[in-house]
């Protein structure tokens, strides 16, 4: 019996492999360790990335996101602290207390509307406002931390707001039912002070708590004007002060 396709006594031999299939196999090889090599070399670029330390420009890039980061990032009451030293021309050192923090923080209603457009032009994104009363509880000072995305914007603003700000056209004065300075409002202001620093202004002013309206106050009391713009230099000595980056913690993104 002869099997279908038995040549010569023996069995078919198979057909060579066709040369551009070798090629292809070749090829793909050659592709495989290059993909290889490529992964091994990102793997040795990530992994020094990861553990190298931070450079200058990456630490100066933290610190100001963090800056920008605090008033919003921070408990309220450490950005307005319980109690401020001020030091009066006659009398010695004094120290103001705080007696409430507003919760509202839209940049409109917190500015009289002469500073609005140009709070909104710079990209004001909160002020968050305390009322202080001296040692002696005559006088009612609220401070106002206005913040901006960077320290750019907040000195465009500083720039754009006129170089004298009055009183009766600043910070508006925060009220606090059921306090002492219940009856300190916007007509009682007498003195305003502002101040710039990183992406910061703080405004403050000041007034009689008993809310006696500044028209009717014919002489102006000279310790007004020393004792407000220390409160604002205070408030942001702290707020705006660099910290070292510590690219460790999760607070920071190095």
């Amino acid at each position: 019996m002869v099997f279908q396709g038995d040549v010569a006594g023996g069995w078919p031999h198979s057909q060579p492999q066709p040369r551009r299939r070798r090629g292809a196999l070749v090829v793909a090889g050659v592709l495989t360790v290059v993909c290889l090599a490529a992964l091994v070399a990102s793997a040795v670029v990530l992994a020094g990335e990861l553990t190298r330390p931070p450079t200058a420009a990456e630490r100066d890039r933290a610190t100001a996101a963090e800056l920008a980061r605090r008033w919003e990032a921070w408990p309220a009451g450490k950005i307005f602290p319980d109690t401020v030293p001020y030091t009066l021309s006659v009398g010695g050192k004094e120290s103001a207390r705080r007696i409430g923090i507003g919760h509202e923080t839209a940049c409109e209603g917190a500015v009289d509307a002469s500073l609005r457009a140009v709070l909104r032009s710079h990209g004001c994104r909160a002020v968050i406002r305390a009322t202080y009363l001296d040692q002696l509880q005559g006088l009612a000072m609220t401070v106002g931390v206005v913040a901006f995305p960077d320290a750019s914007k907040a000195s465009g603003a500083m720039s754009g707001l006129p170089k004298e700000i009055k009183a009766s056209s600043g910070l508006r004065a925060l009220s606090l039912p059921g306090s002492v300075a219940a009856r300190f409002d916007d007509a009682a202001r007498q003195e305003a002070a502002i101040r710039h620093r990183g992406p910061y202004l703080v405004m403050a002013t000041i007034g009689y708590a008993d809310g006696r309206p500044a028209a009717k106050i014919k002489e102006k009391q000279g310790y007004l004007k020393v004792v407000v713009p220390q409160l604002a230099d205070s408030i942001i000595g702290s707020l705006a002060k660099p910290a070292r980056p510590d690219c460790s913690s999760p607070a920071w993104s190095c």
